[in-house]
C-alpha cells in the first residue's frame, strides 16, 4: 500500500464514520419533531406504562426494551413527559438503525468494488449511496410510523440492522486472528433480540448464506458437495439455525428450568425456587466445563460452538426481569409470569389459539362437529403453588381439555384457518357444497327447507354472511365440502402475498391511496401518482375523485420513484455480485413474504400490519442504495460533467426528498394528544371511587398511562372485561391500586382458577327468578349435586360419553336473577340524583340469554352482588352485546363517556338500540365542559383512523345531551354544545358526516335556521362528490361498487329527510332538486 492510498484510506475511514452519524442525526431530528408528545392508540399505552415502572407486559414479552424505557423514562422531566420521552426512544432506535444502514451498504459495495481500482470519486460513489439508501429508508412510510410511537418494532429493527451489519463485518474479518469476535456478538445481539421482539432472528439465514460463500470452497471440498447441492443445503441449515433457536433451544431451555423445579419442590422436598436456583447453577457449570476443556484440549471450533450458545443465554438473560417484577405483584402484570413453568407458558404464548402452518383445520371445521377418533385432546397442565404442602399442584382437569379439530375437515397448507372470518374466506372459495346426511334424508321438513336454500342461493338471495350462519345453524344435519388445496393456495398467492404483502411494499415505494384499513375495496390501496398506471391497477377511473379522497394527507405519490431506483440496484447488484444478490433476497424473503406465510394472516385484522413486514423494506432500502451507485457509475461513464454531484442529488431528490415531502403531514404527530385526551375523558366521567370495565385496547391501555404515569384518577378501578376470564387478572384485581379499592368480590382463589368455571353451562331446572346471592352461592357450589353432570343424570340422560369437564362443571337452574337495590346506599353514595330519587326501582331483573355464563361475566356478576351499590359502577361502552352490560342495558345512565349502572330502567327504542341510557342533562353538561378535546386551537394536526373515529363517540354523546337539553327547554345551553362541537370536530377533519344530522335537526328546533342550513350544504358537498365520481365509473364498476353507491344515496336521502320537516321555499326547492339531480345519473 503506497502513501497516497493509505491516506485515502485513513480519510475515507473518518468521512464514512461521520456520514454514518450525520445520517443518524438527519433522522433524530426528523423523529423528534414528528414524535407523538404522549401516549397514543393500541399497544403504546402498555409499553409507555410496562417500562416506566418496569411492569409485566403481554406475552411474549418485550423485558429488554422495557428495561431500556425504564431508562429512557428515568430522562423525562416531569411525569407529563415520560410518554414523550420514551416515544423519542422509538427515534433514537430508528435513528440508529439508519446508522447502521448506512455502514451496512458501504461494506456491501466495498465487497462489490473491491476489484475496481480504489479512486477518490469511487469512495465518494460508495458514501453517496450510503447516504441515499439509508434517509430513503429514514423516510418509508412504515418505518417513519414506528420511529414515532411508543412500540417494539423500532427497536426491532434496530436489532435486525445490527445483526445483518455484524454478519458483513464477520465476513470482512473471518479469516484473520480473532476474527469470530463478530460471531461472537451476532450470537449475543441474537439473545438480546428475545427482549425485544422475534422479528430480528429473521437475519438468522442471510448470515448462514454470508458465512456459507465466504468458505463455499472449503465447504464443498470437506464434505464433497457439487456447488447446487451445497448451495441448497446451506439455505436448509440457515433455515434450521433460524427455528433452531427459535423453537428449540430457548424454549427447551425454559422447559428444562420447569423440570429441575418441579423435581426438587415436588420430588426432593426442597423450597420453591430451589429448582430453578439449581438448574441455573448446572447451566453454568457446563458451560464452565465445556469451555476449559475445549480450551485444553485445543478443540478451537467447538470452543467457538460453545462461547457462541453462551452469548446467547447471556443475551437473553434479560428475561429473567419477568419472574422478578411478576413476584413483586406490580400493578400491570400480564399472564404472572411468576415461575420457570408459567415463564415458558408465557414465551409459547400459549394464551393465544393455535396458529396451523403445514397441516391444520380449515375454517369448515365449526361446521363439521367432533372429529371420530380424536374428539378432544390435552390442554397444558396449570401448576399453582400448594404453600401448606410446599409443592406445585395441578390445578385444572387438562385431559381432553380441548376440542380437537375434526380430520376431515384439515388440510396441507391450512392457509384459510380461522372460524371468525368464515364470510371473508368465501369470497375465495365461493360457495360450498354440501349434501344432507343419510341419517337424516328420510325427514321431508327438513330436505324441503334445505332445497328451498338452494334455490335461493341460486336466485342470488343469500350472501356470503346468511350463508355461514346457515352452515352453522345446520352443519349437524349436513355434509360440508371444505375448501381445496387449491383454493387454499390461491388465498395464499392472492391475499396473503399478493393483498397483505405486496400492497405494503408498494405504499413504501410507489405510494398509498389513504390511511383507511384496505378491505380488498376501494381504500388502503397502493397508488403511484401516474393516473394511467392507476387506473389500469385499481380499475376505476382517478379523475373527478372526491376532495376527501384527494385530501386525505396520507394520499402519497411518489410516481414509482423510489420503486424504479430499487430495481436499479437489484440489476447492479445481479450483474456483480450473485451471491450478494442471493443473500440480499433471502433477507428480503424472510423479513417479508415468510413473515405474512408464517403467521397466517387473516382476512381482516382489526388494523393494517404492514409494520410487521418493515425488515424487508429495510432490505429493499439498502437495494436503492446500489441502485444510486449504479447511476453514479452511469453518469461517469457517460462523461457528464460534475457527474458524482449530480448523481448524487438527483438520486436524492427522486427517493429520500421525495418520501420525505410526501410523508412528513401524515407522519407528523406532534401537538396530537387525542388518545391521551380520550384517556382522561373515561375517567373524569367517573364518580370518585368507581369501577369502569373496559374491553379492548383503546378504551384500556391509554387509561393504564393516564393512570399509572401520570396519576390521574387513580381511584378509579379499570376491570378489563376481555382479562377478566383469567385467573392471574383476577388474582390482581382484588388486590388494592393505588387509591383504588380492591373489587368487591366474595369469591375464593379456588373457585376460580384457571380451569375451574371458565364456563357454567345453562340447565334450566326452574323458570323462577332467584335472587343474585343465592344464584352466586348455587353456581359456585363444589358438591357433587351441583355438577352438571349429576343434573343430567336426574333428567335420566346417558352421561357416559361426557367429558370430566362438562361432567364436572356447574349449572346455571335459571336464567332469571333478581338483584336487589338497596336505595339507602344508592341515596348516600349518590349513584342517582336526588331528583330522580322517586324513578329508582327496587329490585333489577335480568335474563341471561347466553347459553353459558362465561368466566369474566362470573366475575362481573360477582362484583355487582357483591358491590351492593356502595361504588359506582361504569362501562366504557366499548361493544353493544347485551352481555357486555350483563343484560341491564335498560339500567344505565350516559356519563360523558361513560354509561353508569343506575337503578331506573330506560327501556332501549328498539328503531334506535345504540341509544342506551338515561341523561342526566346537569351532570353531563357539567363533564363536558370540561371535557379534554385533544386539540390545541390554530394547530394543523394529522388526525389518523383512530382518531377520527372517536368523533363516534363525542358526537353521538352529544348529540344524546342536546336532545335532553331540548326537552328541557334548554336552548341556549343545547346552541352552545353543538357550536363548541363543531369547532373542535371540524367536518373535513373528522368525518362520519351522518353523526351530524341530529345537530342539524337540533338546529332547526331551537331555531338556529341558518347555522342547520350551512351544516346541511356542507354535508350534502360531501355526498355530491362522491356520488358524482360514482357516475363516472363503467357500468360494471358501478356494479362492482353498487354497495358504496347506494349507501352513500340512502345518507343522502337521509340528510334530505332531515330538513324536509323544517324547510319549505326556495331552499327546499333547491336542495331537492340537486338531490334528484344526482339520483338521475344512475338512472
Amino acid at each position: 500500500m503506497n502513501v497516497n492510498t493509505f491516506l485515502i484510506s485513513i480519510n475515507f475511514k473518518k468521512l464514512n464514520l461521520l456520514l454514518g452519524w450525520l445520517c443518524f442525526l438527519i433522522s433524530f431530528i426528523v423523529y423528534y419533531l414528528t414524535a407523538e408528545p404522549t401516549v397514543g392508540f393500541w399497544d403504546t399505552g402498555e409499553y409507555i406504562t410496562t417500562s416506566a415502572k418496569l411492569q409485566v407486559g403481554h406475552p411474549p414479552g418485550a423485558p429488554l426494551y422495557q428495561m431500556l424505557g425504564a431508562i429512557f423514562s428515568g430522562l423525562a422531566m416531569d411525569k407529563e413527559n415520560i410518554g414523550f420521552t420514551m416515544n423519542l426512544m422509538s427515534g433514537f432506535a430508528s435513528a440508529l438503525t439508519i446508522s447502521f444502514m448506512y455502514w451496512s451498504i458501504v461494506l456491501i459495495l466495498k465487497k462489490l468494488t473491491s476489484n475496481i481500482t480504489s479512486s477518490i470519486k469511487t469512495q465518494l460513489s460508495i458514501l453517496g449511496a450510503g447516504v441515499i439508501g439509508s434517509l430513503s429508508f429514514t423516510f418509508t412510510d412504515t418505518f417513519w410510523f414506528s420511529a414515532v410511537e411508543t412500540e417494539v418494532y423500532a427497536m426491532a429493527t434496530l436489532i435486525m440492522a445490527i445483526l445483518f451489519y455484524l454478519g458483513l463485518r464477520w465476513e470482512s474479518e473471518m479469516h484473520e486472528p480473532r476474527g469470530n469476535k463478530w460471531l461472537l456478538l451476532i450470537c449475543f445481539v441474537i439473545g438480546l433480540s428475545f427482549g425485544v421482539h422475534f422479528m430480528g432472528l429473521l437475519a438468522i439465514p442471510a448470515i448462514v448464506m454470508i458465512y456459507y460463500f465466504k468458505n463455499q470452497k472449503e465447504i464443498l471440498d470437506s464434505f464433497k458437495l457439487k456447488p447446487i447441492s451445497g448451495f441448497l443445503i446451506a439455505n436448509v441449515v440457515g433455515v434450521g439455525i433460524l427455528m433452531g433457536i427459535f423453537k428449540l433451544l430457548l424454549p427447551n431451555t425454559l422447559k428444562f428450568f420447569s423440570v429441575i423445579e418441579l423435581l426438587f419442590v415436588n420430588n426432593f422436598g426442597l423450597p420453591f425456587n430451589s429448582g430453578t436456583l439449581a438448574a441455573f447453577i448446572i447451566l453454568i457449570y457446563i458451560f464452565y466445563s465445556l469451555i476449559n476443556y475445549t480450551r485444553k484440549k485445543g478443540l478451537i471450533n467447538t470452543n467457538t460452538l460453545t462461547l457462541c450458545f453462551l452469548f446467547i443465554f447471556i443475551g437473553f438473560s434479560s428475561w429473567l426481569i419477568l419472574p422478578i417484577r411478576a413476584n413483586a405483584d406490580v400493578v400491570v402484570n400480564e399472564n404472572d409470569p411468576s415461575n420457570a413453568r408459567e415463564l415458558l407458558a408465557y414465551y409459547n404464548l400459549e394464551q393465544y389459539p393455535k396458529t396451523y402452518l403445514f397441516y391444520g383445520p380449515l375454517f369448515t371445521d365449526q361446521y363439521s362437529g367432533l372429529d371420530k377418533k380424536n374428539p378432544y385432546k390435552d390442554d397444558n397442565p396449570k401448576y399453582e403453588k400448594d404453600r401448606i404442602n410446599n409443592k406445585y399442584k395441578i390445578v385444572n382437569d387438562y385431559e381432553n381439555a380441548i376440542q380437537n379439530f375434526n380430520s376431515e375437515h384439515a388440510s396441507l397448507l391450512p392457509r384459510m384457518w380461522s372460524t371468525e372470518h368464515a364470510k371473508n374466506y368465501l369470497n375465495y372459495t365461493g360457495y360450498l357444497d354440501f349434501k344432507i346426511k343419510a341419517k337424516y334424508i328420510s325427514e321431508p321438513e327438513l330436505v324441503q327447507f334445505i332445497q328451498d336454500f338452494r334455490v335461493k342461493i341460486n336466485n342470488n338471495e343469500i350472501d356470503y354472511e346468511d350463508y355461514h350462519n346457515f352452515l352453522k345453524q345446520y352443519g349437524q344435519f349436513l355434509n360440508i365440502e371444505k375448501p381445496s388445496l387449491l383454493s387454499n393456495l390461491y388465498y395464499l398467492f392472492d391475499y396473503q402475498i399478493g393483498y397483505m404483502y405486496w400492497r405494503y411494499f408498494m405504499w413504501n415505494f410507489a405510494g398509498r391511496q389513504d390511511d383507511i384499513q384496505g378491505k380488498m375495496n376501494m381504500n388502503g390501496n397502493w397508488i403511484s401518482g401516474i393516473n394511467l398506471l392507476d387506473e389500469w391497477h385499481l380499475g376505476v377511473t382517478q379523475k373527478n375523485l372526491p376532495s376527501d379522497v384527494l385530501k386525505n394527507k396520507a394520499r402519497n405519490t411518489y410516481f414509482l420513484l423510489p420503486l424504479i431506483l430499487g430495481i436499479i440496484g437489484l440489476y447492479f447488484l445481479y450483474n456483480t455480485n450473485k451471491e450478494f444478490f442471493w443473500i440480499l433476497l433471502l433477507f428480503f424473503v424472510f423479513t417479508g413474504i415468510a413473515i405474512q406465510v408464517y403467521t397466517n394472516v387473516r382476512p381482516f385484522e382489526p388494523r393494517e400490519r404492514d409494520y410487521s413486514v418493515v425488515g424487508s423494506f429495510y432490505v429493499f432500502s439498502i437495494i436503492i442504495g446500489l441502485g444510486a451507485y449504479h447511476i453514479s457509475v452511469i453518469f461517469e461513464k457517460l462523461k457528464i460533467k460534475g457527474s458524482l454531484i449530480i448523481s448524487f442529488i438527483l438520486c436524492l431528490f427522486v427517493v429520500p426528498v421525495n418520501l420525505a415531502v410526501n410523508n412528513w403531514d401524515d407522519h407528523d404527530r406532534s401537538d396530537r394528544y387525542l388518545a391521551y385526551a380520550m384517556a382522561v375523558n373515561y375517567l373524569e366521567s367517573c364518580d370518585e371511587n368507581a369501577i369502569l370495565f373496559t374491553i379492548g385496547d383503546n378504551d384500556t391501555f391509554p387509561l393504564w398511562y393516564a393512570q399509572e404515569i401520570e396519576g390521574i384518577r387513580t381511584d378509579v378501578r379499570i376491570v378489563n372485561t376481555s382479562l377478566l376470564s383469567t385467573d392471574w387478572y383476577i388474582n390482581q384485581m382484588k388486590r388494592r391500586a393505588y387509591e383504588s379499592d380492591p373489587i368487591p368480590s366474595s369469591l375464593t382463589a379456588d373457585k376460580y382458577r384457571h380451569g375451574t368455571r371458565d364456563y357454567i353451562i345453562k340447565e334450566e331446572i326452574s323458570k323462577d327468578t332467584v335472587d343474585v346471592d343465592i344464584f352466586m352461592e348455587f353456581i359456585t357450589q363444589d358438591e357433587k349435586e351441583y355438577k352438571y353432570g349429576e343434573i343430567l343424570k336426574r333428567q335420566g340422560y346417558d352421561v357416559s360419553g361426557l367429558r370430566s369437564q362438562d361432567y364436572n362443571a356447574n349449572f346455571l337452574p335459571s336464567e332469571n336473577i333478581r338483584i336487589p337495590v338497596n336505595i339507602k346506599n344508592v341515596i348516600k353514595n349518590n349513584i342517582v340524583s336526588q331528583k330522580n330519587i322517586d324513578l329508582i326501582e327496587d329490585e333489577i331483573f335480568i335474563k341471561i340469554k347466553s347459553q353459558a355464563l362465561y368466566k369474566n361475566r362470573l366475575i362481573m356478576l360477582d362484583i355487582i352482588a357483591n358491590n351492593n351499590w356502595e361504588r359506582p359502577i361504569y362501562f366504557t361502552g366499548g361493544a353493544f352485546g347485551d352481555e357486555d352490560y350483563l343484560w341491564m342495558k335498560d339500567f344505565l345512565q350516559l356519563d360523558g363517556m361513560c354509561y353508569k349502572l343506575v337503578p331506573i330502567k330506560t327501556p332501549i327504542d328498539k328503531s334506535n338500540p345504540y341509544e342506551m341510557g338515561m341523561i342526566d342533562s346537569e351532570k353531563m353538561m357539567s363533564i363536558v365542559e370540561n371535557w379534554n378535546w385533544g386539540i390545541e386551537e390554530g394547530k394543523n394536526i394529522y388526525l389518523d383512523v383512530e382518531s377520527r373515529k372517536n368523533s363516534i363517540t363525542y358526537r353521538s354523546n352529544i348529540s344524546r345531551l342536546v336532545d335532553q337539553l331540548i326537552q328541557e327547554n334548554k336552548f341556549v345551553e343545547a346552541e352552545n354544545i353543538i357550536d363548541k362541537s363543531m369547532e373542535k370536530m371540524p367536518i373535513s377533519d373528522f368525518g362520519y358526516y351522518t353523526l351530524l344530522e341530529p345537530f342539524i335537526r337540533s338546529y332547526y328546533v331551537i331555531e338556529k335556521s341558518e347555522k342547520a342550513r350551512r351544516l346541511f350544504d356542507d354535508i350534502a358537498v360531501k355526498y355530491q362528490e362522491n356520488l358524482f365520481y360514482y357516475s363516472t365509473l363503467t357500468n360494471s364498476n358501478k356494479n362492482r361498487y353498487a354497495e358504496e353507491i347506494y349507501t352513500d344515496i340512502e345518507r343522502y336521502r337521509s340528510l334530505v329527510d332531515v330538513i324536509l320537516n323544517y324547510e319549505e321555499g326556495e331552499f327546499l326547492d333547491t336542495r331537492m332538486k340537486e338531490f334528484n339531480d344526482y339520483l338521475d345519473l344512475f338512472l
